[in-house]
C-alpha cells in the first residue's frame, strides 16, 4: 500500500511501509450496527484498500457493544489477529473505525504488523492522487492533523513513523515536543496557504456566477465522471475505483439549445471521511454549496444504494444545500438494481447514454424554475443531445 506522499518539511516526512501488502480488515458489529452492515462497511473498506494498493487476505468481526477504548475489539481478539497475521504474513491490520491514539499505540505494541484505520487508508488515497496545488495542500494539512495527536506518549521522531500514525523507539519527551512544535509550524503555514488559495478560488467563482452553474454530487464511484464526460463530450480519466476524482472539473454542458451552462464534477462523499479532511476540503465543498443546481448521482446498482444516497443527503445538509436546488439521478440503471427506487428521481445510464436527454431537460426547467440566468451563446449548439 502506497504512502501519503511526503511533504517537503523534513519533520513531516514518512517511512515506507514494508515490502508485504497482505492485509487484515478487522470490524465490530453489535446492537447499533448489525453484523450485515458491519460487513458492507468491510466490503468498502476493502474497496479502499484495493484502490490504496494493499491485498486483503483475511477479514475479522468482533460483536461487542461498543469499541473496547484500550484496543478496539478487546485484548482476546487482538491475540487471535496476531496469530492470523503471523501465520499469513501479514503487513497491515486496518480497523474499519477511526483509532484513537491510545488505540493505535496499543494495537502496535500488540500486533506484529504495520496498524492503520479507514482514516489512515483515505487520507493515503487521497496523498497519491491529489495533483492540484490546492488539492495536495488540503490533504497534506489534513494528514498532518491527524498525526498530532498520535505523536503524545511516543517518544521517536517523524523521520522514523512506521505506518498510521504510530511511533517506536526513545529519543525522550523532548524529542517528542520538538516533533509537536515542527508539526504545528507546519500545519499554521498550510492554513495561510490554503486561505490564499480559498481567495484565488473565490474569486474564479464570482466569475462563473456570470453562467449558471451545475454540480454533480453523490457518493464515490456513483460514475459522476463518467456522466460528466458525456454531458460535455470531455474526456476526464474515470475508472472503477473509489475516489477517482479530487479536483474538480468544469466544462461546458452540451445539448441543451446553446444555453450557458457549466457543469461541476466534485469529489465523491463516503461514510466515516475523517473529520480534518472534510475541514481541509472546505473550500471545494463551498463549490457545491454556492452551485445554483446539484444533481445529485446515486449508484443504483449498489446493494447500499439507499445508504449511499442518506450519507450524499446528510453532507448536503451540513453545507446548507436546500432540497430545491438538488436533482435527483439514478445511474446504471443499465445494471440490475437490488431495490426499488424513489419515484421522483430519474433513471439515467452514464454508460450507454440512457436517460440523459431528460436529464438535460430537467436541469433546464429546475435551473429555470430556480431563476437562475441561462443566457444564449451568439452562436447555437451543433452538438447532439443524446
Amino acid at each position: 500500500m502506497s504512502p501519503p506522499r511526503a511533504p517537503k518539511d523534513a519533520a513531516s516526512q514518512v517511512q515506507s511501509p514494508p515490502d508485504s501488502n497482505r492485509t487484515i480488515l478487522v470490524g465490530v458489529y453489535g446492537r447499533e450496527v448489525p453484523r450485515a452492515l458491519a460487513e458492507d462497511h468491510l466490503d468498502e473498506l476493502e474497496r479502499l484498500v484495493d484502490t490504496a494498493g494493499g491485498v486483503v487476505i483475511a477479514r475479522a468481526l468482533q460483536e461487542r457493544r461498543s469499541p473496547d477504548p484500550a484496543t478496539y475489539v478487546g485484548s482476546g481478539k487482538v491475540e487471535e489477529l496476531a496469530e492470523v497475521a503471523r501465520a499469513q504474513g501479514a503487513g497491515w491490520t486496518i480497523f474499519d473505525d477511526e483509532l484513537t491514539p491510545t488505540q493505535s499505540r496499543n494495537l502496535e505494541k500488540a500486533l506484529p504488523t504495520n496498524v492503520l484505520d479507514r482514516a489512515g487508508v483515505i487520507l493515503r488515497i487521497f496523498a497519491a492522487r491529489a495533483r492540484s496545488r490546492e488539492a495536495m495542500t488540503q490533504v497534506e494539512l489534513a494528514s498532518l492533523q491527524y498525526q498530532l495527536p498520535r505523536l503524545a506518549g511516543k517518544s521517536q521522531g517523524l523521520a522514523q513513523q512506521r505506518g498510521g500514525g504510530a511511533f517506536r523507539g526513545g529519543a525522550g519527551e523532548r524529542k517528542i515536543e520538538l516533533d509537536r512544535r515542527r508539526l504545528r509550524m507546519r500545519i499554521a503555514k498550510l492554513k495561510d496557504e490554503l486561505g490564499k488559495i480559498e481567495t484565488q478560488r473565490d474569486v474564479r467563482r464570482k466569475g462563473m456566477k456570470r453562467v449558471a452553474t451545475v454540480s454533480l454530487v453523490g457518493y464515490t464511484n456513483a460514475g459522476k465522471t463518467t456522466l460528466f464526460n458525456r454531458l460535455t463530450s470531455s474526456k476526464e480519466f474515470a475508472e472503477d475505483r473509489l475516489f477517482a476524482t479530487l479536483d474538480p472539473r468544469h466544462a461546458r454542458l452540451h445539448g441543451v439549445g446553446g444555453r450557458a451552462i457549466v457543469l461541476a464534477d466534485t469529489v465523491g462523499f463516503l461514510r466515516k471521511l475523517p473529520h480534518d479532511l472534510v475541514a481541509s476540503f472546505k473550500s471545494t465543498l463551498a463549490e457545491v454549496r454556492d452551485a445554483d443546481l446539484l444533481v445529485h448521482v446515486v449508484d443504483a446498482s449498489s446493494p447500499a444504494a439507499s445508504e449511499q444516497k442518506a450519507v450524499a443527503e446528510q453532507v448536503l445538509e451540513e453545507l446548507g444545500v436546500e432540497k430545491r436546488r438538488v436533482l435527483l439521478a439514478y445511474n446504471k440503471t443499465d445494471r440490475p438494481s437490488p431495490e426499488a427506487l424513489d419515484a421522483d428521481g430519474l433513471r439515467i445510464s452514464a454508460a450507454n447514454g440512457a436517460g440523459l436527454p431528460e436529464l438535460r431537460e430537467a436541469i433546464v426547467a429546475r435551473l429555470s424554475a430556480l431563476g437562475a440566468r441561462l443566457h444564449v451563446y451568439g452562436v447555437q449548439e451543433s452538438e447532439s443531445a443524446s
